[in-house]
């Protein structure tokens, strides 16, 4: 027994000491969502700070997600005007039951319709035509694909074809795919692929009707007015992209804009729960709402606001003082619970500052940090800062006082010699 007493005498001076930490819990630990999902994350879209994560590194089928990275590389390497021939094999390689446009051989189409068939209807058919237009063949177009998912930061996706139809070689995980819609939301013309709700294909030199009207398969973009469960209309929402394969389950990529905050969602091998409903929105609206229930952007200072007023030199009088201001808005994601707090900025100008400096010029930097994210912003000069001709006129009287030296010293001379 007196060692027990010893024991906690001894654990509760530990304690008192801070020398044995407690994990203290999350006061946001209740509005953390309860995702259903396999795999899920919530990233801030324009940081990339990652906001929640659920097994984020886990290699997965990512079905149609696949045609995001499709997108990219079309859009990057080609004119929207340009166009592309429907060949043999793009109809005939797509297996029953997926998704086809009803594309025809021979037809021919512009990248840019093809990219709406793509991303709005979930074509399979019109990402082998893009596919092979961009490549040359689907084995071509794949290494393209993976060399752009290495450069963007991938570590564990790999690609075989373009348009995520089934295969045990053709995987991802959902913090790479995140990464892989965070750079394509770069791109404005994808912006406008995924969050447009239909498109009409027109008339072709193959196709003499105009009955070929795809939807979104998104249903976060829907206006549904209906007040039923089903309903999983996001007015915040903003695309992206969702798949299906029965090895994959239902994935979604999605986005949401809330006040310039834009969050970044992705879900993979999400099912239905026990009332039919699906998992793959719910899981989706749930993180959207966490996010923005406990984060907020908060804007630090303004474009031309004063950071600093620093002394430059070999200025003229009016001008030598100088104030630095950031060149852009600076907007910080935060903890709602943190906006109170003040955030203390790291001012780094350059060395050897002197005039002549033009407005608008950089002179500097400067940095807030808030949890581990840095936000930098370029300072640059308020107004023009003019050279000071000081030392030329001071060269100047120095010289003329030196002449009055050497002419009061002669007349000096020839009073000597005269006396």
């Amino acid at each position: 027994m007196k060692y027990i007493k010893k024991f906690c005498v001894c654990l509760f001076i530990l304690l008192s000491l801070n020398i044995i930490a407690i994990p203290k819990v999350s006061a946001d630990l209740e509005s953390i969502p309860n995702i259903s999902s396999p795999s899920a994350i919530l990233m801030d879209l324009k940081s990339g700070t990652i906001l929640y994560e659920k097994n984020i590194d886990k290699k997965m089928y990512p079905a149609s997600l696949t045609k995001v990275m499709t997108a990219i590389i079309v859009l990057e390497n080609c004119d929207l005007n340009e166009v592309a021939t429907v060949s043999y094999d793009a109809v005939m390689s797509i297996s029953y039951g997926y998704v086809t446009a009803n594309l025809q051989i021979g037809e021919e189409l512009t990248v840019e319709q093809l990219l709406y068939v793509l991303m709005v209807g979930s074509s399979n058919d019109a990402a082998i035509v893009l596919a092979e237009h961009v490549a040359g063949s689907v084995e071509e177009f794949s290494k393209l694909m993976n060399e752009k998912a290495k450069e963007i930061g991938c570590t564990s996706t790999n690609f075989v074809n373009p348009n995520g139809a089934h295969d045990e070689n053709h995987y991802s995980t959902s913090h790479d795919l995140a990464l892989i819609a965070k750079y394509a939301m770069k791109n404005e013309m994808f912006r406008t692929l995924v969050s447009t709700t239909s498109y009409r294909l027109p008339k072709t030199n193959k196709y003499n009707k105009e009955d070929r009207l795809f939807t979104t398969t998104n249903a976060l973009l829907m206006v549904n007015n209906n007040t039923n469960a089903d309903n999983y209309y996001y007015k915040y929402a903003t695309g992206i992209k969702t798949g299906f394969t029965t090895p994959a389950k239902n994935c979604l990529i999605a986005s949401a804009n809330k006040e310039n905050l834009e969050l970044l969602t992705v879900v993979l091998g999400a099912g239905q729960n026990d009332k039919g409903l699906s998992e793959r929105y719910i899981d989706t609206i749930n993180l959207f709402e966490y996010g923005y229930d406990n984060y907020t952007l908060m804007e630090v200072i303004k474009a031309g606001g004063i950071v600093q007023t620093t002394n430059i030199k070999n200025a003229t009088r009016d001008t030598k003082k100088l104030d630095a201001v950031v060149a852009n808005d600076i907007s910080v994601l935060i903890k709602i619970s943190d906006r109170d707090n003040a955030l203390l900025p790291e001012v780094n100008l350059n060395n050897n500052l002197k005039a002549p400096i033009k407005k608008g010029d950089v002179i500097g930097s400067v940095k807030y940090t808030v949890e581990g994210i840095e936000y930098t912003e370029d300072l640059v000069a308020s107004k023009d800062v003019k050279k000071s001709n000081a030392p030329i006129y001071i060269i100047i009287i120095i010289i003329i006082i030196l002449l009055i030296y050497l002419y009061i010293k002669s007349n000096n001379k020839k009073k000597k010699i005269y006396n």
